[in-house]
């Protein structure tokens, strides 16, 4: 397909790619701007979707004369259209050029709990609000309602903040006609209805109040509604997602607050007591930016508890005693600390010779031997893995491979996004460069020195491509405008299968993570000496229809997909959160708030089939599983434990 920008051609190419979201895909134009492209009824994201081709329409005919009219000078923080994209005849506008944001993430990360174990401080996070604060007060100014505010269109880049998507913005008689369920503002909502849906126009108070959730999700990684509602009285009891119609929020004596967040006790008085007023009482108006101004985090030298109180709310002070090794017994659960640090697990897996794990603790990163890899403190950018005796580090396109006596292993390795690609097994090292996925040929063979012991495994999209890989097989896929590819591929042969009919959510996907078993039997094997086939677990998070939708995937060895399930996000579910996953035997177990629980493929649909509530006093959702011949090992942000289940 090609568009217009004035007289000059630009041919969609997916290898141009840069974005896809629910309504439009976008591209690199290569001269500092980007090109969103609206899909058209006819895209192959819309396939078999007659609402979401009709709404496609819809929104490409509102968009004719709107974005004619979109107000100028608008602040500098808005990714405004600079040109107007046309097609061949110059009259209809399917698009428009705007400037290109690199080395951003959106929003939505500074409120997931692995941004803070990876550094991602409370200060900067506070800094980041109090500069969108200003941008919102500043569009507010031009006369300009931002309408559907949410954390995925805003954009964080060098501590700076950009609000993208504005062709949803409202103005002079165009109104914003899209909502996300976690930020519209109850208050515009039919409250008969069992879940927000838009029904009143947007205002500057709506801004706000979306801005107020961003405040709470970003510094407490919760959100207004988050947890989970477990009321006395069976009387009591509405859908989770009737609840912001209901005002029942993690401040309810009756919902349970997620593990993983950060306790809102950390928060002073005053700031609680806004964020309460506007999500329980109803209070609107400019969100009072001398709160965030305000702010003086601290750590508190006892306990560690990152804090902007007079005095830590977890200890007030008090030594808590420090424990290198219990064991205790809970129910049918017999639980083992092994590891309690007061600094930060980056990263932990099993191989050959048992656990293997990395911390930083006291500005140093020590392997389970407590031997120093390097110095320093880690970075919310870089990724972490160890491989043996090896530790990988990636940040943007640089991985380097650290092994004791040898000297540092440099990999320019592809991103997406900000996010090095590269993945691990027991025997090799795998990564994309150029558009092609990689495996070393022998272990320290993949520094740049040894490059022709590389092994080409197969050709991707660069800059575009995801992949996990197990012991026996990978899978991978890449999404770029009209071009939706997924693959398997063994993991020590080359060649890749890219005919996998992956069902990929609609909306905008935002998330992905995927887990492998080695089959019913893995004391077999395949006659190579490798555990017999088994079952890829994929992981999807999307923004679909104004709310996020969960799916796991299941996919064979042989590319064939198995079973498939939905969920919401949050909620409680074994699928309301994408981590805390393992597989392993023909089943996944998945760490909830609540406990682990089992589940298997049975009749090509997924099913709980057994519950272990006597993990729940060492499990989040959050947690990292990995299973073992010793049992199940839980890894937290500061804890490994090992869990043996009767």
């Amino acid at each position: 397909m090609d568009v217009y920008l004035g007289s000059k051609r630009v041919r969609l190419d997916p290898r141009a790619s840069i974005g896809k979201g629910g309504e439009a895909d976008v591209f690199d134009l290569g001269d500092g701007r980007a090109l969103k492209v609206w899909k058209t009824p006819a895209h192959p994201d819309y396939a078999g979707q007659d609402a979401e081709q009709r709404a496609a329409e819809a929104r490409i005919e509102r968009h004719q004369d709107k974005l004619r009219a979109f107000p100028p000078a608008l602040p500098d923080q808005v990714i405004a259209p600079l040109e107007l994209a046309t097609d061949r005849a110059k009259k209809r506008v399917v698009g428009y050029a705007m400037r290109l944001v690199r080395g951003a993430e959106p929003l939505l990360r500074y409120g997931e709990p692995s941004m803070r174990h990876g550094g991602l401080s409370s200060a900067a996070v506070s800094e980041v609000l109090a500069r969108l604060h200003r941008a919102v007060a500043a569009i507010h100014d031009r006369g300009v309602v931002i309408g559907d505010f949410n954390d995925l269109n805003v954009l964080v880049a060098g501590g700076e903040v950009f609000v993208i998507d504005a062709d949803s913005f409202q103005f002079g008689p165009y109104l914003c006609q899209v909502f996300t369920e976690r930020f519209v503002d109850p208050l515009l909502c039919d409250p008969s209805l069992p879940r927000p849906l838009l029904s009143r126009p947007y205002s500057q108070d709506s801004d706000w109040y979306a801005f107020a959730v961003m405040v709470m999700q970003s510094l407490l990684c919760v959100g207004p509604y988050g947890g989970v509602f477990r009321p006395r009285s069976a009387s009591a009891r509405v859908p989770e997602s009737a609840r912001p119609l209901r005002r029942i929020t993690v401040f309810d004596r009756e919902v349970r607050y997620p593990k993983p967040a950060i306790p809102y006790r950390v928060l002073p008085d005053d700031l609680l007591d806004a964020l309460y007023r506007v999500f329980v009482e109803d209070r609107r108006g400019v969100f009072p930016r001398r709160l965030l101004d305000a702010l003086a985090w601290t750590r508190c030298p006892s306990c560690g508890v990152e804090h902007a109180r007079p005095a830590c709310p977890a200890c007030a002070g008090a030594a808590p005693a420090v424990v290198k090794e219990s064991t205790v017994v809970h129910g049918e659960v017999l639980a083992t600390r092994i590891l309690s640090t007061r600094g930060v697990i980056l990263a932990a897996a099993l191989g050959p010779g048992g656990l293997c794990y990395l911390v930083n603790e006291g500005g140093r990163f020590l392997r389970e031997d407590r031997s120093v890899v390097m110095s320093g403190a880690p970075h919310p950018a870089t990724r972490f893995a160890v491989h043996g005796s090896a530790t990988l580090i990636g940040r943007g396109g640089d991985l380097v491979v650290l092994s004791p006596g040898a000297a540092p292993e440099r990999i320019q390795v592809d991103c997406v996004g900000t996010r090095p690609i590269f993945d691990v097994n027991a025997r090799a090292r795998y990564w994309t460069r150029g558009g092609q996925l990689l495996r070393s040929g022998r272990p320290g063979a993949a520094a740049l020195s040894g490059e022709a012991d590389a092994v080409p495994m197969g050709e991707v999209l660069a800059g575009q491509t995801l992949f996990w890989v197990g012991q026996s097989f990978g899978l991978g896929f890449y999404r770029a405008g009209n071009v939706s590819i997924a693959f398997v591929f063994d993991a020590d042969r080359p060649g890749l299968k890219d005919t996998v009919k992956l069902p990929f959510p609609g909306g905008k996907l935002t998330a992905a993570t995927c887990v492998f078993d080695a089959g019913p039997s893995s004391s077999s094997n395949d006659g190579r000496g490798r555990p017999r086939a088994g079952r890829a677990w994929l992981f999807l998070a999307a923004e679909q229809a104004g709310r996020t939708v969960h799916r796991c995937v299941v996919v064979r060895e042989d590319g064939a997909v198995e079973a498939v399930a939905d969920g919401e996000g949050e909620g409680g579910s074994w699928l309301g959160a994408l981590t805390g996953k393992c597989a392993a035997s023909g089943f996944l177990l998945s760490a909830t708030d609540s406990g682990v629980v089992r589940v298997e493929v049975r009749g090509g649909a997924l099913v709980e089939t057994r519950q272990f509530p006597g993990t729940e006093p060492f499990v989040t959702q959050a947690s990292r599983l990995l299973v073992g011949p010793e049992g199940l090992f839980v890894v937290d942000a500061q804890a490994i434990t090992l869990l043996r289940i009767s």
